[in-house]
């Protein structure tokens, strides 16, 4: 079995690390560099990066820091927010990003996951899907959640594994920033409908709360912000907790 995988994720707005309530009502939560650089040294598995307004205008700046943080950390990372073509996912790798999250993008033009897998490989593209229920079914989102699409969650999760994703980065719109704990049920039906790792977002509020994710579905990851930002919960007192509970964990 594959050991489990503890995630931080950095949401970044103007260069510096936010944090809301559905992608709402955000406030400052710190230096990306330096919150980096604590996770790393907490055991952190990996890091994502996520750049929420990201433009066109915007894409230096993330570059940059991008550079800046590959030069701090030595565990893998991933970068997100407005990758809309192979030339920006191939700008962040070159920066030293190990992996790009695509989501608006991929959605409007299926094609752009697997031109990227192409060029850089499936391990290099983790496909974002932000979800949430309509009428009973969940649907991907996109726009921060903004925007509704036809697709159902699960054909898109199935989707994206055909055109040559690596992972799939998994966000209940509802959890998100909540504290409620993950959307279970619904993550294990995307988990078991594809065979490449689902990394479980939107929820986190306690340790118990990845123990539950972890026992109850096929999630490879867990992935928390606030949680782990504001020290409500530190990495090492979450995988000791785990531990203790004999989930594998790294």
């Amino acid at each position: 079995m594959l050991k489990k995988r503890i995630i931080p994720c950095l949401d970044i707005k103007d260069g510096q690390t936010v944090k809301g309530v559905q992608f709402e009502g955000l406030r400052f939560a710190g230096d990306p560099i330096e919150l980096a650089k604590k996770y790393v040294l907490q055991g952190a598995d990996e890091l994502v990066f996520l750049d929420i307004t990201a433009t066109i205008e915007k894409r230096a700046t993330l570059v940059e820091l991008v550079k800046r943080i590959a030069a701090e950390i030595n565990i893998p990372f991933t970068v997100g927010g407005g990758i809309a073509t192979v030339e920006d996912a191939a700008a962040c790798i070159a920066a030293g990003a190990d992996k790009v999250a695509i989501n608006s993008a991929a959605v409007r033009r299926p094609e752009l996951i697997s031109d990227i897998a192409s060029r850089f490989g499936s391990q290099c593209v983790v496909l974002a899907m932000d979800v949430k229920p309509f009428d009973g079914e969940w649907k991907v989102v996109i726009q921060s959640g903004k925007e509704p699409t036809e697709w159902s969650a699960v054909n898109w999760a199935k989707e994206v594994e055909k055109l040559g994703a690596g992972e799939i980065l998994l966000t209940s719109m509802l959890g998100d920033g909540s504290k409620k704990g993950f959307s279970l049920a619904f993550t294990e039906v995307i988990a078991s409908a594809v065979s490449i790792p689902v990394i479980a977002s939107g929820g986190a509020g306690s340790a118990n709360d990845f123990y539950e994710l972890f026992s109850q579905t096929q999630a490879s990851a867990g992935l928390a912000a606030s949680l782990f930002h504001f020290d409500e919960l530190s990495i090492p007192d979450l995988k000791n907790d785990l531990k203790n509970k004999n989930i594998a964990i790294r």
